[in-house]
């Protein structure tokens, strides 16, 4: 039976692009459809991958413009779709469909449009950082835990790997709309208020970074995953590690745990998790991953749904995509 194509809406901008060729990579084969509003510009990019078709799309319109006798085999919004008419179009088709631009508090109309219908389709939420890969590379460190008491992530993002205007308009939005950080402090999702919220987070060659505590996904996705009662997320934008170094804008998280080991003796780990070429390629690993799983090419068919990328992706598999991805994990000096 012939597979039918992913409709990557923003698929020429700058994390759509990462993600289409690195599934090309993966699945040479895979039909894809590159969606833009710019025509030309989304079909340099299905050119260059092969396998592929460009498609103009009007997201004001709740049919993408595109004819009716069109088909596709998933929806992925590469981009921030206001009117969510990206969704509305996977739910009447009964396509998967996965979205990475709303925050924790703009994600309401999306989970509030998935459970009025929850049997149209599979909807994937991956909103977190770098699409969910970080709260996979947590899963998969928290395994080593029986019990996980405390989460503590630190981001650094390069100021000049802030993405393309996509990328800096989601940045925008989310700060104008809650300045609040959101935290789990013994069991309770808490709301801190600005002043509240500061942080310092202490970079891979232990430079720190002034930051604040900001309201993501990956908390509560996080906190759920491992059970921990304390979980934070800091994140600071500066100068990277790597762009200290002379070198390009690299990026760097920071992941402390601690709890107890399989009987009971206490436990603390703290790793680095970094890639010198920035969040990009991470960003795009998270997608791809996403994709690959709505698509049942790993793993069984997702059923419909809201899920989230911890719910789906098998961390080990997302770690060693990391990995073979050029991202490294490192023991951070001084922890453990």
């Amino acid at each position: 039976m012939e597979q039918r194509s992913v409709l990557m809406l923003g698929g020429s901008g700058q994390a759509g692009t990462e993600t289409a060729a690195l599934l090309r990579r993966w699945y040479p084969t895979l039909p894809l459809t590159i969606a833009g509003r710019d025509l030309d510009r989304a079909r340099r990019v299905a050119d260059r991958l092969g396998a592929a078709t460009a498609v103009r799309v009007d997201l004001t319109r709740g049919d993408l413009g595109r004819p009716a006798d069109e088909r596709y085999s998933a929806v992925v919004a590469a981009l921030w779709d206001e009117r969510l008419h990206g969704l509305r179009y996977a739910q009447r088709r009964g396509l998967p469909y996965l979205s990475v631009s709303s925050g924790p508090v703009d994600i309401a109309p999306e989970v509030v449009m998935g459970a009025q219908n929850t049997g149209a389709a599979p909807i994937l939420l991956a909103s977190h950082w770098c699409a969910g890969a970080l709260t996979l590379a947590v899963s998969h460190l928290a395994r080593e835990y029986e019990r996980v008491d405390a989460v503590r992530i630190g981001a650094v993002l390069d100021e000049r790997d802030t993405g393309g205007p996509a990328g800096m308009a989601d940045l925008e939005r989310w700060s104008a709309t809650t300045s609040a950080a959101l935290v789990r402090r013994d069991g309770v999702f808490t709301w801190l208020p600005a002043p509240d919220a500061r942080a310092e987070v202490i970079a891979s060659d232990g430079t720190a970074v002034p930051g604040e505590y900001i309201a993501i996904l990956d908390v509560p996705s996080i906190a759920h995953a491992t059970d921990a009662p304390n979980v934070h997320f800091a994140f600071a934008v500066g100068a990277s590690t790597g762009r200290r170094r002379g070198g390009p804008a690299s990026l760097e998280v920071r992941i402390d745990i601690e709890g107890a080991a399989p009987g009971g003796a206490p436990l603390r780990t703290g790793r680095y998790l970094t890639h010198a070429a920035g969040q990009r390629p991470l960003t795009a690993l998270g997608m791809a991953l996403g994709v690959e799983r709505l698509l049942a090419l790993r793993g069984a068919p997702v059923p419909p749904g809201i899920h989230t990328p911890e719910a789906l992706v098998d961390p080990a598999h997302a770690v060693e995509r990391m990995l073979e991805g050029g991202a490294v994990l490192t023991d951070a000096p001084g922890a453990g």
